[in-house]
C-alpha cells in the first residue's frame, strides 16, 4: 500500500483500500504489544531495582515503556500508510506553541533533567524540603512526589525543588541523636557524665564507633546542660531517640540526680537571702473600720 497524503486524505478511499490483512496486523500488534510493553516495564523495573535501587528501577521502566510505546506507534503509522513528515511537522509546530505558553513546564522538565543528573536523592530516601518531610515516591517529569509520615502525599515542582534547600536525612547509614541534657546546679558533673556514657554502653542500638559524645554546654538560667550524643544506624535512629530519653529519666530518677525546671528567686537586697513572700487570709486581713462609739 502505498503512502497516504494526509492533506488529500479521502476516508471512504482510505477504508475501502485497506486490506483485512493490515486491519489484522495492526490489530494484533496493538492487542499483544500495548500489554506485553506493560509486562516488560515491570520486570525491567523489578531487576534494576533488586540490582541497584528503586530510583535506578523507575528511570529504566520509563525508558523502556516510552522507547517501545514509540515503536509500536510507528510501526502502526507504517502498516496504515501514514508518513511521518506531516505529524512531525505539526508536532513541531504544536510544540513551538506549547513551549511559549508552559514556559513553567519547560522549567520544570528541566530542571527535573538537573535533579537526575546530579542525584541529590532518590526514590526512596527520606528528605526535608521547607516544612515537608517525606519519602521519596517518584522523581518525575514535572515534580517529585512525597509521602509524609501522618500519610500525606505532597506533590513539589521541579523548579521549586532546584531552587529550594533539601535535607536528604537517610542518604548515609548512620546519624547522630544529639540530646541536650539538663541537671540541677547541685549535681556532680562527674556522676552525671558516667551514668550518660553508661546508657550509651548498654544499649544494644547505640554504636560504639563513632563514640558516644559527652560535653559540657553551657551555664543555663536554672540548670547545667550537657550535650549527649550518639551514633546509630538511619533504620535504628528514631527507636534509639525515644529509648535514651526514658533511659536517662528512669536513671536519674533512681541516682536521685534532679532534672530541674524553670524558675526564679527574688532578693530584696541580699546576696542570698530570698525576698519573703507571704500568703494571707483576705477575710481576716481585711480592712475594717472602727465604729465612732
Amino acid at each position: 500500500m502505498n503512502g497516504i497524503n494526509l492533506k488529500n486524505i479521502d476516508f471512504k478511499t482510505f477504508f475501502t483500500e485497506a486490506t483485512l490483512v493490515v486491519i489484522v496486523k495492526v490489530g494484533l500488534l496493538i492487542i499483544i504489544g500495548v500489554p506485553l510493553i506493560y509486562l516488560l516495564r515491570k520486570w525491567i523495573r523489578t531487576a534494576v531495582t533488586r540490582q541497584y535501587n528503586a530510583h535506578y528501577g523507575m528511570l529504566a521502566g520509563k525508558v523502556v515503556f516510552n522507547t517501545l510505546a514509540g515503536l509500536i506507534i510507528i510501526t502502526v503509522m507504517h502498516q496504515l500508510g501514514l508518513g511521518l513528515e506531516p505529524i512531525l511537522g505539526a508536532a513541531g509546530i504544536v510544540g513551538i506553541a506549547l513551549g511559549v505558553a508552559s514556559q513553567t513546564s519547560v522549567s520544570n522538565i528541566i530542571s527535573g533533567f538537573f535533579m537526575l543528573a546530579e542525584q541529590s536523592f532518590m526514590v526512596g530516601d527520606v528528605i526535608s524540603v521547607g516544612d515537608k518531610t517525606g519519602i521519596v515516591l517518584t522523581v518525575d517529569t514535572l515534580s517529585v512526589k512525597l509521602r509524609t509520615f501522618d500519610n500525606k502525599f505532597v506533590r513539589i515542582p521541579n523548579e521549586t525543588m532546584i531552587k529550594s534547600e533539601v535535607t536528604n536525612i537517610t542518604r548515609f547509614p548512620i546519624r547522630r541523636i544529639d540530646i541536650v541534657v539538663s541537671v540541677a546546679y547541685k549535681e556532680d558533673i562527674t556522676e552525671v557524665k558516667e551514668i550518660l556514657l553508661d546508657i550509651a554502653t548498654q544499649n544494644p542500638m547505640a554504636l560504639q564507633e563513632p563514640e558516644p559524645i559527652i560535653f559540657f554546654k553551657e551555664f543555663n538560667s536554672s540548670s547545667i546542660d550537657f550535650q549527649f550524643s550518639v551514633w546509630a544506624t538511619k533504620e535504628d535512629w528514631l527507636n534509639l531517640k525515644n529509648e535514651l530519653y526514658e533511659t536517662i529519666k528512669r536513671r536519674f530518677d533512681e541516682a536521685n540526680i534532679e532534672i530541674p525546671f524553670p524558675h526564679i528567686s527574688l532578693y530584696k537586697g541580699e546576696v542570698t537571702d530570698a525576698f519573703p513572700i507571704k500568703i494571707v487570709n483576705d477575710e481576716k486581713n481585711s480592712f475594717e473600720p472602727k465604729s465612732n462609739s
